[in-house]
């Protein structure tokens, strides 16, 4: 697969809900991570900058990273505080990135949402006028999260997918099939959907 047209590297925010209800499911965010930057190495290189929330209002943002390696160490440091989601910052710090350097796509990984939903809405909206689509994927089945990151996902032009740690190897599918789009665009999405369910799934949903 060929880089991206105009020669720069795909840049993708992982973005992580850090409260302590996520503790089961970090340690494999930080596995499956590796994931997308072997597929993103074959549609021309991924940089991806990890943004995490946690405790009393601590919402952090690491440099933009391209080697594997290095996001598993920092991601490995990273523990676990109790605290309300900060969603509203993460899109937010997105948007930011979007208009100062350009952001191919969000990946949220979460299992509440504790913020006004309408403000989030109108923050993944101007997200979705910016071309950047939000992949909400959801730990849990949490009824209010789950109409909340659907709406997300929906107003920017992303998908929503469930995080079940039971099922492997389908986030792995999900994952590589994001970080193809973030590098190397729809066509990239649409080649491997071809062999791919997990592409393909997320292929349907994006308008």
């Amino acid at each position: 697969m060929a880089p991206q047209a105009d020669g720069k590297r795909g840049r993708l925010i992982f973005a992580l809900d850090a409260t302590m209800s996520r503790q089961p499911t970090w340690d494999m965010a930080c596995q499956l991570q590796a994931d997308m930057f072997a597929e993103a190495g074959l549609a021309g290189g991924l940089d991806v900058r990890l943004v995490y929330f946690r405790g009393l209002s601590e919402c952090r943002a690491s440099p933009w990273i391209s080697d594997t390696a290095q996001l598993a160490r920092l991601m490995s440091r990273i523990v676990v505080e109790g605290g309300h989601t900060q969603i509203g910052r993460v899109l937010s710090e997105t948007r930011r990135e979007a208009v100062k350097d350009g952001v191919r796509a969000l990946v949220f990984v979460g299992d509440a949402m504790e913020e006004n939903v309408d403000e989030l809405c109108a923050k993944a909206g101007e997200l979705g006028l910016l071309k950047v689509p939000v992949f909400m994927f959801q730990e849990g089945h949490d009824p209010h999260a789950e109409s909340a990151f659907r709406e997300i996902a929906r107003l920017s032009g992303g998908a929503w997918c469930r995080f079940d740690p039971g099922a492997a190897a389908q986030l792995r599918e999900l994952l590589r099939a994001v970080a193809a789009y973030a590098s190397g665009g729809r066509d990239a999405l649409a080649r491997l959907a071809k062999s791919t369910s997990g592409a393909a799934a997320l292929l349907t949903q994006m308008k």
